[in-house]
């Protein structure tokens, strides 16, 4: 199975409501599709959004990552040897998770329908249905309740709640609001991407555990880069603290766990750097006894079915951020996983299930 081609796609899907949290707002999808094609007439798919705020990478970026330096030297290697190809495509540029992310994305893709079975199954096959959150975006306090409300009457059980945009003080108030308005049988999680100081994190997280709003865990309380920071969040509350965005390489994991800096791991492929990554980022948890979850970036089905497969395959992974191709205003991917309100499930086609002929149809050079 020796790759042949290379071809990368630039799309855009409105969202059907802005999404806000506190590094930005999103109110299109913008994202670079990657298509590999073999040799022998095998073609595979991968996805990677541009996360400036986050990851760095722009759609430029990612875009001529992709055609100019990575795909050139992938051209020619052989999916027979697949460690190879990732050492490969690991050592081709630093940094640059996300256009990593993608090409990973379609060489496991490929792997799958090498073996001829869905990805789930070759990575381990622990699940074979997951249940996502769905998340709040902030707002104000009377908005965030009424559309958390509206998101659990349509069956979801589990709400990521965006915060840390303002004033702290003004956080507790959505959260009091939110409870308020749904009651305690629905399950809250907060995200404060990075938004928050070490200090005035433990006072708000004291609050909230003092009026008894029960919040699961708390996301990225603070700086990416503010390691003690997050250790002191860790150590000073009992609501478990999750970190994200201060987590990319498996290094960066070592790091975290090494110092008890956070009780639990969210792996995103764009930030790992795909697939590959990602089963060592969680292996290294879970030799700490640390569960992970899997959650994703403003992307389509196809970015989102390659980090299910690989959530479900993994019994370290216990929570599912996978809400984001519910909030597109169209589905452009043909097949992948398939949702039925908060439940996701696998279908029996290889690799990530898609519709490879259809695929092919909608993504294709002109001319």
């Amino acid at each position: 199975m020796i790759l042949h081609s290379i071809e990368t796609f630039s799309v855009a899907v409105p969202l059907t409501k802005p999404f806000k949290t506190a590094l930005r707002t999103v109110t299109i999808a913008d994202s670079i599709f990657v298509k590999i094609t073999t040799e022998d007439g095998y073609v595979g798919w991968g996805e990677a959004p541009p996360t400036h705020v986050i990851t760095g990478d722009s759609l430029g970026s990612i875009q001529f990552a992709i055609d100019h330096v990575m795909g050139p030297q992938l051209i020619g290697l052989d999916l027979h040897h697949s460690e190879r190809v990732f050492q490969k495509l690991h050592r081709s540029m630093v940094g640059n998770s996300s256009a990593k992310a993608a090409i990973d994305m379609a060489i496991h893709d490929l792997l799958g329908q090498l073996a001829g079975l869905p990805l789930v199954t070759i990575l381990g096959g622990y699940r074979d249905t997951l249940e996502t959150d769905f998340t709040v975006s902030v707002n104000d306090a009377e908005e965030m309740a009424e559309d958390a409300a509206r998101y659990v009457k349509s069956g979801f059980n589990v709400l990521k709640i965006k915060v840390g945009i303002d004033d702290i003080e003004k956080d507790v108030e959505r959260i009091q609001a939110i409870r308020e308005k749904i009651g305690y049988e629905t399950k809250l999680r907060l995200d404060a991407n990075q938004g928050w100081e070490a200090k005035e994190a433990v006072r708000a997280i004291g609050q909230m555990e003092d009026a008894g709003l029960e919040i699961e865990l708390i996301e990225q309380p603070v700086k990416a880069h503010d390691i003690e920071g997050l250790q002191h969040v860790t150590l000073h509350t009992h609501t478990p603290i999750m970190a994200d965005e201060s987590i990319f390489s498996p290094k960066d994991a070592l790091r975290v766990l090494q110092l008890r800096a956070a009780d639990l791991i969210n792996i995103k492929l764009m930030k790992a750097g795909g697939i590959y990554q990602a089963l060592k980022i969680n292996a290294l948890a879970e030799s700490y006894g640390v569960e992970c979850m899997t959650g994703s970036m403003i992307e389509t089905k196809l970015g989102i079915s390659a980090a299910a497969h690989f959530a479900a395959s993994q019994p370290n992974v216990t929570r599912f951020d996978f809400d984001a191709p519910l909030m597109l205003a169209e589905d452009i991917v043909e097949g992948g996983i398939v949702y039925d309100g908060r439940h996701i499930r696998f279908t029996r086609k290889p690799g990530l299930g898609l519709h490879t002929d259809l695929m092919n149809k909608r993504f294709h050079r002109k001319g």
